[in-house]
């Protein structure tokens, strides 16, 4: 299960019999026979989504449908972990790096333009395992792959994440069913380390010959929430 090939900047993740829960473009549950990453070109400005992700599968030699992620990332910088009934692949730029610090006082100016599409950013993550999840498990695996991503992105580059993030969990319908995700279970803690270990491979890769931004303030795109919201007691009217 899922099993990854890379052909003209797709990678397909095959796994027959499994159910997908995708934060991206058209996200939701989905039940395919695979997932996608693919990277788009510089400069990509297709507004039709779901068109341009079709003709780049078939292109690729892929016929089967499948929840599907982009990114300005080559492909060919994905990188895989395995442990326990979990895999992960993740792809890894840093071109749009947002952060939130705990005290919004203590800020960086940060690049907070929008005017312009990222070109090479993204952090894609396709996290599947070998259990069958339910509902509730497979939607908390995503908030686990998330905090891993967070605290692994903090350790290498000091940032929360990108503004384009986006995340896939893979269900196996056919196996032994888990009604739980948490960091402590089997399924939640290989899950952390997976992403942990993906991560780090796939960042090395991307930037063994170039430098990632200094900071969300040296980034192109980059974004700090620097807002404050306001503070009640739900108990007072």
């Amino acid at each position: 299960m899922f099993e990854p090939t890379l052909s003209d900047g797709v990678l397909q993740l095959h796994s027959p019999n499994t159910r997908w829960l995708s934060t991206g473009y058209s996200g939701g549950f989905e039940c395919a026979p695979a997932a996608y990453n693919i990277t788009v070109p510089e400069g990509w400005e297709r507004e039709d989504i779901d068109q341009y992700s079709r003709e780049r599968r078939d292109e690729a030699g892929f016929e089967t449908p499948g929840p599907t992620l982009l990114t300005g990332v080559d492909v060919k910088h994905a990188r895989g972990a395995v442990l326990g009934p979990v895999v992960a692949y993740a792809t890894v730029g840093l071109s749009n790096p947002a952060t939130l610090p705990a005290d919004p006082e203590d800020t960086h100016e940060g690049n907070k333009s929008e005017a312009e599409p990222p070109e090479v950013g993204t952090v894609n993550i396709v996290v599947g395992t070998r259990r069958s999840l339910t509902d509730g498990a497979q939607a908390n695996l995503v908030s686990v792959v998330a905090e891993a991503k967070t605290a692994t992105l903090l350790d290498i580059a000091g940032i929360t994440g990108t503004t384009t993030d986006a995340i896939v969990v893979g269900s196996a319908t056919d196996g032994e069913q888990s009604e739980f995700s948490g960091s402590a279970t089997e399924v939640g803690a290989a899950a952390r380390a997976c992403v942990r270990e993906s991560i780090r491979a796939s960042f090395d890769a991307r930037y063994a010959d170039s430098e990632p931004p200094e900071s969300v303030d040296a980034a192109r795109y980059g974004v700090v929430t620097d807002q404050r919201a306001d503070v009640f007691d739900p108990r007072e009217p």
